[in-house]
């Protein structure tokens, strides 16, 4: 049986999102499923990298992480991205319940 792909996984340490950003939006927001990724509005503009250093900065601070702990897996030039949290020490509630979603 075909496993559909998730947005949000958890594996030993580590907190996987397959993210569809949109930039320009007014606030910075999870907006729930879009298709097998999580969209998520961000404030920053898609210019000169200032989109991923600013949701690698935002998803740090809302797992209450250190910025060097996610890294930007791939999708640099992408809506699509593939972004990695080691040792996550908060999951928001937006997140846990997608995770809660996949058992």
């Amino acid at each position: 049986m075909a496993a559909l792909s998730q947005p949000v996984r958890l594996e030993q340490d580590r907190l996987y999102l397959s993210l569809y950003l949109q930039p320009k939006a007014s606030r910075d927001q999870f907006l729930g499923r879009h298709g097998d990724e999580l969209k998520l509005a961000i404030t920053a503009p898609p210019v000169d990298g200032q989109a991923n250093a600013h949701l690698l900065k935002w998803l740090a601070k809302r797992c209450r992480v250190a910025r060097s702990q996610v890294s930007l897996q791939s999708g640099a030039g992408s809506r699509h991205k593939q972004v990695m949290i080691i040792q996550p020490r908060e999951i928001p509630p937006e997140l846990a319940e997608l995770l809660g979603n996949n058992a």
